[in-house]
């Protein structure tokens, strides 16, 4: 099983929204060139995003589905690869500190990735996790989720809060 870990300069929240934005999936996710909606409310239980994978000349389209979800802390995927198989992707969201710890823990459920899963494959998928988490943590620490964050009172009272004194 390929568990990994990742302490991230910011706040459980900037990471969570984050990964609870599924526009941002691929700029996270490695391998994944592009990622769409398909159906539901990403991070909700059973709502599922595209995703597009390019190997040279050839482009893959994938599925991911959310399978758990409780906000703010665990966030549990389905990575649905075709002939290659499914895998289960956990992410937890830990608050350490001030800062906020990353655990991802995948593994193949079934298909190829299930049948050909051994030592070298739980090496490279480790080299995947370690980038991915990179990635996801320079997403976090610039405020990726933070500016995508819809404000809160985006149409405020005229002359709100701009008194002069």
């Amino acid at each position: 099983m390929a568990v990994r870990h990742r302490l991230i300069k910011t706040t459980p929240q900037a990471v969570w929204d984050v990964l609870a934005d599924g526009g941002l999936y691929a700029d996270w996710v490695v391998g994944t060139s592009s990622s769409t909606p398909k159906r539901g409310q990403w991070p909700q239980v059973g709502a599922a995003i595209t995703y597009e994978v390019r190997l040279g000349p050839l482009r893959l389209r994938n599925e991911t589905v959310v399978r758990r979800c409780e906000e703010g802390s665990v966030l549990e995927l389905e990575a649905i690869a075709g002939p290659l198989g499914t895998a289960r992707i956990a992410i937890e969201v830990r608050p350490w500190g001030e800062q906020c710890l990353v655990i991802v823990d995948e593994h193949p459920l079934s298909g190829a990735g299930g049948v050909l899963h051994n030592m070298s494959v739980e090496a490279l998928i480790q080299l995947r996790h370690r980038a991915m988490l990179a990635r996801l943590a320079r997403l976090c620490e610039d405020g990726a989720g933070e500016q995508r964050r819809p404000d809160p009172d985006p149409d405020p009272a005229p002359g709100a809060g701009a008194g002069r004194a």
